[in-house]
């Protein structure tokens, strides 16, 4: 998982924020509610997971675009696909890409509820039969979609291909050949658009709760992940995101 990390970052975060700070700033409690609020932007509905800066430097849309990554170490490349869905075809597309991958799969879940007190946190589970994993994964589908500070990765390192949802509601599809997967996103009418930007590339904000990071404690149980699989990493993200505790 640490290639996709890194990549993310790379990616992401090279977009600091203008010195004249967020455009959250300006706001009033009710321009701030009525943004908050807001789930669609055109065609495009928005998970509760997280909400773009009130200048919509970057209005959310669907589409997704191809980029590589290239391991700093080895210098190798991997084609990456990056893609955003609205929220109602977005779980059930999410499904669709994973079941590509094989009978038999690995999983990272990942956590940021615990910013303070250990960064972002991994736990990896290897050898999982797809159709208990897409089982505990509809279990869960609310948690998944709305919750800010959850993402889950499944992968075959045997192709070596991976697909991550992750917490800004993502797609990140990582390997060779992906033709199969862009035939899986066209077909749920998530065309390629080379040059979209995503609500990750400019000021945004995460929404969580309570009892999202309760939820995320049973999901850890269901999928196995009860004991030490994982360590504490930097938290993703920088000077252009926010967050924010309670969902709305």
């Amino acid at each position: 998982m640490s290639y996709l990390n890194r990549f993310f970052q790379e990616v992401f975060d090279n977009n600091p924020l203008p010195s004249t700070g967020s455009s959250f700033d300006q706001a009033t409690d009710a321009q701030m509610a009525a943004h908050l609020q807001t789930d669609q932007y055109d065609s495009f509905h928005l998970t509760e997971a997280i909400r773009p800066a009130m200048d919509l430097k970057i209005k959310p849309s669907q589409g997704y675009r191809h980029d590589t990554y290239v391991d700093q170490e080895t210098k190798a490349k991997v084609p990456v696909i990056m893609a955003a869905a609205s929220r109602e075809q977005l779980f059930p597309l999410f499904i669709r890409l994973i079941q590509r991958l094989g009978p038999v799969v690995d999983v990272v879940l990942e956590s940021s509820h615990t910013q303070g007190e250990g960064g972002h946190v991994d736990l990896y589970r290897e050898h999982i039969d797809m159709p208990v994993l897409t089982s505990i994964l509809w279990d869960y589908e609310d948690l998944l979609l709305n919750d800010g500070c959850t993402g889950i990765a499944v992968l075959n390192p045997n192709t070596p291909q991976e697909i991550q949802f992750e917490e800004h509601k993502l797609l990140i599809i990582y390997g060779s050949p992906l033709e199969p997967f862009e035939f899986t996103l066209e077909s749920h009418g998530v065309g390629e658009n080379e040059g979209i930007k995503f609500i990750t590339e400019a000021e945004h904000i995460h929404s969580s709760s309570d009892e999202f990071a309760e939820q995320f404690s049973q999901l850890k149980t269901a999928l196995g992940l009860d004991g030490d699989h994982g360590m504490p990493k930097q938290t993703r993200g920088g000077d252009n995101e926010e967050e924010y505790g309670e969902t709305f």
